[in-house]
């Protein structure tokens, strides 16, 4: 694989950053965003584009405003709302969701000093999630790598791997829609919303799963295969579960049939506990193809990117 450069580009501000590779911006990583509190506020990845300067996300989609390109997320934490929108509760009114005033938000505390430029980059962020009620209820210390960037093979990817640690007075319990009895409804964590062009795009997974058969699997890899609108050509991105530091298995929430998105929950059906002090690691790759490939062509790549 050829080594391209990447370079980190701080606007003066000090409300986002660019990174760039072979001339192209592929993503811009706002962690002081602007975002209305009932879209929960956090850092997210948006634009997100392939080496070619292709779209592979979207930002605020007319049916779910808060989806942002790639961010972290938690879609029921002890209560709270860190997902935006409308909360999910068994038995409620409107099929179950409904608006609360619980919405927490994600705040940018500091990056640790990081190299601008190099075969990859890497930036160390500490941020804390903060409740409806204003308390500090997670520290985390959040790292976003950047590498492997290869124009003859126009690809390139992403790291995202994170410490959540309680330092509430309580245990946190950290679940989804589906802990709270809706199936196949388990998003929480890290999600990414694929553009509107991709409703309908090809779902294929690890384990020869593919399509509406992703949902709810525990493969170590999902993708989604696309065509654009306005530009020629298509994209794959590809997602890798990676690793957890909880007992509770990580599940893709992954589908194109409403929208097209890939998750790995950690906590997809089944809560975690996490006590006060303890510390959630998450560790995730995301890899973005210039091209359409289909499970012949997807799997070798899957195995030279596995984590």
């Amino acid at each position: 694989m050829s080594d391209t450069h990447f370079r980190i580009d701080h606007d003066a501000a000090g409300n986002q950053f660019v990174v760039s590779a072979a001339g192209t911006d592929l993503a811009t990583y706002v962690y002081r965003p602007d975002t209305p509190l009932e879209e929960s506020p956090k850092p997210y990845l948006y634009p997100l584009r392939t080496l070619s300067g292709a779209p592979v996300g979207v930002y605020r989609p007319w049916d779910h405003r808060w989806h942002k390109g790639l961010q972290m997320t938690w879609s029921h934490l002890s209560g709270d709302n860190f997902w935006g929108g409308p909360t999910f509760q068994q038995g409620a009114p409107g099929h179950g969701y409904v608006w609360r005033k619980n919405h927490g938000r994600q705040v940018h505390r500091a990056f640790e000093p990081q190299d601008l430029g190099g075969s990859e980059v890497s930036v160390v962020q500490g941020l804390d999630w903060i409740s409806s009620r204003d308390e500090v209820w997670i520290d985390e210390t959040r790292t976003l790598r950047f590498h492997s960037a290869d124009t003859a093979g126009g690809v390139w990817a992403l790291d995202f791997t994170t410490a959540l640690t309680n330092v509430h007075r309580e245990p946190l319990e950290m679940g989804s829609p589906s802990t709270h009895g809706r199936p196949n409804a388990g998003y929480t964590g890290l999600f990414w919303r694929g553009p509107r062009a991709w409703t309908g795009a090809d779902v294929i997974a690890d384990g020869g799963h593919e399509g509406d058969a992703v949902m709810g699997t525990r493969g170590a890899w999902a993708a989604i295969a696309g065509e654009h609108d306005e530009i020629d050509g298509g994209a794959t991105v590809l997602a890798y579960a990676g690793t957890t530091s909880a007992s509770t298995p990580l599940t893709w929430f992954a589908r194109s049939s409403a929208f097209a998105c890939l998750n790995p929950s950690p906590a997809f059906d089944t809560e975690i506990k996490l006590e006060p002090g303890e510390t959630l690691r998450l560790s995730h790759r995301f890899v973005f193809l210039d091209r359409v490939v289909d499970r012949g062509e997807l799997e070798p790549i899957a195995q030279e990117f596995a984590l």
